[in-house]
C-alpha cells in the first residue's frame, strides 16, 4: 500500500511541475521540461533514502517557482531561481555537477524554434 501512495505522490509532484513549467519562458520551459523528466526517470528505482531527498528537493523546487511565477506566470521584473553557493555545490555527486554543467549549457545557447 505505502507503495501505491508513494507512486501517486511522485506523478502528482511531476504533473505539477510540469504545469508550474509552462508559466517560465518558452526557452527555459522547454529546457525545463525536458531536464524534470530525465531526472523523474533516473529515478524511478531508487532506494527509499534516495527517494525521499529527491521528492523533498523537487517539492522545494515547485514552491519556489509557484511563489516566483505567482498567479499571472513570469514576473520579468523578479528574477527566476535561487542561487546555489559552495556549500550546495559540495553535497552534490559527481554526476549532479556534470548535470548542471549541461544544463548551463543548454541554457546559454541562443532560443531557435523547430519547424
Amino acid at each position: 500500500m505505502g507503495s501505491l501512495v508513494h507512486s501517486r505522490t511522485v506523478k502528482k509532484l511531476y504533473k505539477t511541475i510540469l504545469k508550474l513549467n509552462r508559466g517560465l519562458p518558452p526557452e527555459l520551459s522547454l529546457i525545463g521540461n525536458e531536464y524534470v523528466r530525465g531526472e523523474f526517470k533516473r529515478h524511478k528505482n531508487c532506494n527509499p533514502d534516495e527517494a525521499k531527498i529527491f521528492i523533498d528537493e523537487w517539492t522545494t523546487y515547485a514552491i519556489t517557482i509557484a511563489k516566483q511565477l505567482g498567479l499571472r506566470g513570469v514576473k520579468t521584473s523578479k528574477k527566476l531561481g535561487i542561487e546555489l553557493n559552495n556549500e550546495d555545490l559540495e553535497k552534490f555527486r559527481y554526476e549532479q555537477i556534470q548535470q548542471l554543467y549541461e544544463l548551463k549549457i543548454a541554457a546559454t545557447k541562443p532560443f531557435t524554434v523547430d519547424k
